[in-house]
């Protein structure tokens, strides 16, 4: 279909979806971009969206990982707006098809505009989003949490990552009554981990970073602040697996110093095992975050834990107006639901093999140096010497009609299918050529 249906005029607005009914998700699916359809292109409309975007966006993007720069590199190119996303594909404001192996940052992990969490989504939405009380799904969501997760016997639902993670760290101090935290990983932009310009000195100092997977550095960090130690705060997965021994030792640490063990699993959960890396590693956080894969694209998180510490948000108000909104509830529980009846983080590792085999496939047969793969099969990236080269890489990728993921991470979804894995070595080996024949 013509872009025309969401561009009337070049600076035009798409239009809003009108008249959906609850059973019909036709055009919610994304009716705009089928699959045998040739878009129309017109650079121009992109250029045209960013600069509107830069001139009133302080970075050009809400998130920051959706900024030009971030996408390609300082001085990279490529597209930034899009105007709708189904499977795996998204199609572009100036009409490029892509297909999407960031799929937004790992927030989907089926495929943007599955039918069966967009029925749900449409369904909630026409009962009404929102009304003064709590909805049942909410509930019944928190219930297939504590079932699902080793360490959650309570769940708080929010709405990002970012949030649940700092609600974690709440608990803890309420819990231990202490303020200290060691902390390995990202956690998002929150004062508490974060040493931007604009958070307080003393704030910074309650937090001690230490190197990821390393046993000498975590124990030395937590023989220094043990007095004052509220929690050790892990992201269980940066760029590569850990050693089983490093998460045990913090374990082990936590529970000499009395002090909290928090696992952000917002990338993992859903992802490497529905109950996160906790569930395969076999230890035990006190507490944790999810968020992302949860509800396939829709905004929630929740933080979940042992009962005594998540009892603390009774007297820590941990709270947000649109946190049980239906819309994300009722996405969380058909993605849950997708859980339940096939073993989807299975198919997610076994497809990012397949991606990651895909494009080895493509370094080698072009001879491309300085490049490679690695991360863990659900979640990997390609690794690269040489900044310039990575900026090319894209650039010819996105031309070829795939969108990689400039260093952390790409991730595997169950939309991947025999035809994806099949244009991603080929827009690879269409990438490395060009910049060989550019050389």
């Amino acid at each position: 279909m013509a872009l025309t249906r969401f561009f009337r005029g070049r600076d035009s607005p798409p239009p809003p979806l009108a008249n959906v009914e609850p059973d019909d998700t036709t055009d919610v699916v994304g009716e705009d971009a089928p699959d045998d359809a040739e878009p129309e292109v017109d650079t121009d409309i992109e250029r045209g969206w960013r600069h509107r975007a830069e001139a009133l966006l302080p970075t050009g993007a809400s998130t920051g990982s959706k900024r030009a720069d971030a996408l390609y590199g300082r001085g990279g190119d490529g597209p930034t707006h899009f105007v709708s996303a189904r499977g795996a594909y998204l199609v572009t404001v100036d009409g490029a098809r892509l297909l999407d192996c960031t799929m937004a940052l790992g927030a989907v992990s089926l495929g943007y505009a599955e039918p069966r969490v967009t029925r749900a989504v449409v369904d909630a939405a026409s009962e009404g989003n929102v009304s003064a009380l709590s909805s049942w799904r909410e509930v019944e969501l928190a219930e297939r949490l504590c079932a699902m997760i080793p360490c959650a016997e309570r769940a708080q639902l929010l709405k990002t990552g970012a949030e649940a993670t700092t609600a974690a760290v709440r608990l803890a101090r309420a819990y231990t009554g202490r303020t200290g935290v060691i902390a390995c990983g990202y956690f998002g932009w929150h004062d508490w981990s974060s040493s931007s310009p604009g958070v307080p000195a003393v704030v910074q100092g309650e937090v001690t970073t230490v190197a990821f997977d390393d046993i000498t550095a975590l124990e030395a960090a937590v023989a220094a602040s043990s007095a004052s130690l509220a929690a050790i705060v892990i992201e269980p997965v940066v760029e590569r697996a850990p050693s089983i021994e490093w998460l045990r030792r913090a374990r082990e640490l936590c529970d000499a110093s009395g002090a909290a063990l928090i696992f952000d699993e917002v990338k993992t959960g859903l992802r490497v095992a529905p109950g996160g890396y906790q569930e395969l590693s076999g230890v035990t956080p006190d507490l944790a975050s999810f968020g992302k894969a949860l509800a396939n694209g829709y905004p929630l998180a929740a933080v979940v834990g042992r009962a005594p510490l998540m009892e603390q948000a009774r007297q820590s108000w941990i709270s947000s107006t649109l946190a049980s909104e239906s819309t994300a509830l009722a996405a969380a529980l058909a993605v849950l639901d997708w859980h339940d009846e096939a073993d989807i983080c299975a198919t997610l590792g076994e497809t990012g093999r397949e991606m990651r085999d895909a494009v080895d496939r493509a370094i080698t047969a072009s001879g491309t140096p300085g490049v490679h793969t690695e991360g863990i099969d659900a979640m990997w990236l390609l690794r690269w010497n040489d900044a310039a080269a990575e900026r090319r890489f894209l650039h010819e990728a996105v031309q070829a009609g795939v969108l990689f993921k400039r260093g952390a991470y790409n991730f595997a979804a169950v939309a991947h299918d025999e035809e994806a894995l099949r244009a991603i070595e080929a827009a690879a080996s269409a990438a490395f050529v060009a910049m060989r024949e550019e050389t």
